[in-house]
């Protein structure tokens, strides 16, 4: 009973000193929580088999595209810096994507051309016949328009999709059960993300202030598509985009679970890979314990050393 005891005081003792080291918050330590990888989700095997490739072979080619691209590390490491977060985060969801979403090109000047590829493009953001502007013209999103600020604007329509339109029959319309972005966002076909950092539109338009501030990039208009593509295919653009998504998400679970994600890049992964960081937080505090690493986070975790190592 009195080993017990012990052992409980030395896991208190040593819970208080890491919330003291962070003025209060619970330090998530380095590393996984998982022994074992969670299961990937199967469109990610099925994307890659469809590829005639594995999830070893394109890990292998992102991480060798960064070692050989000095260029391009000096980018991430000066809008990590501009948006004051590690640039470790940023290797760790460049690598994440690239590994399970989609294949990397062979050097990044591809990128930029694939990018010019969209520039000019005639197309809209919408659902059917209905665009993007009239729908958000309904009046269930009336509540929304007092946020200036893009994230807090794009959150409460979020939300608003969820509870009135997600998968309902609305004044003889009928809307997939799906998420906004997919059904809205995304003209060419759904689940398509772009570019370096593998950002879907919805996300752009989120952190639109955000990056207009930092990096001094223009704000972002949902009625001008082609500008929105833009941004995201653009490597330069897209890193700012990436920095700020981490951001947030590091500030979500510090001012809402008390929670510091800063040193666990594979947590900060997985929530670059699943998004919704403040719900996820919020849940999290009312559950207690430690956040914990999917599938994409703990490759990046579990391949850490080596991916310092870029940098």
């Amino acid at each position: 009973m009195k080993r017990i005891l012990l052992a409980f005081l030395l896991v208190t003792a040593t819970f208080a000193a890491s919330s003291a080291l962070a003025g209060g918050l619970v330090v998530v330590p380095e590393g996984n929580r998982h022994v074992e990888q969670p299961k990937v989700p199967g469109a990610s095997m099925r994307r890659t088999r469809a590829g005639k490739t594995t999830f070893d072979e394109k890990y292998e080619k992102i991480r060798d595209l960064l070692a050989t691209d000095r260029k391009l590390i000096a980018k991430i490491k000066a809008t990590a810096a501009a948006y004051g977060i590690d640039p470790i985060h940023m290797i760790g969801a460049i690598v994440g994507e690239h590994t399970y979403n989609v294949d990397a090109y062979d050097r990044l000047q591809t990128y930029y051309v694939k990018a010019a590829a969209y520039a000019g493009n005639n197309f809209r953001f919408g659902y059917g016949d209905e665009s993007i502007e009239d729908f958000l013209g309904r009046p269930e999103f009336g509540q929304c328009n007092g946020y200036s600020d893009s994230y807090k604007l794009w959150t409460c329509r979020e939300n608003v999709w969820e509870k009135n339109f997600r998968g309902r029959m609305v004044g003889g319309k009928s809307y997939p059960d799906n998420r906004f972005s997919a059904v809205f966002f995304q003209p060419f076909y759904a689940g398509q993300t772009f570019g370096l950092g593998q950002i879907n539109p919805l996300t752009a338009l989120m952190f639109s202030d955000t990056v207009a501030r930092i990096s001094g990039y223009p704000k972002l208009d949902e009625n001008k598509a082609a500008d929105v593509y833009d941004a995201i295919m653009d490597p330069d653009r897209s890193l700012a985009y990436m920095a700020a998504n981490i951001r947030r998400a590091i500030d979500d679970y510090k001012t809402i679970a008390g929670v510091d994600i800063a040193r666990n890049p594979g947590i900060t992964a997985t929530l670059y890979n699943t998004g919704g960081s403040a719900g996820r937080a919020a849940a999290l505090k009312a559950r207690g314990g430690l956040p914990e690493e999917n599938y994409y986070g703990w490759l990046v975790n579990d391949k850490l050393s080596e991916l310092r190592s870029l940098l």
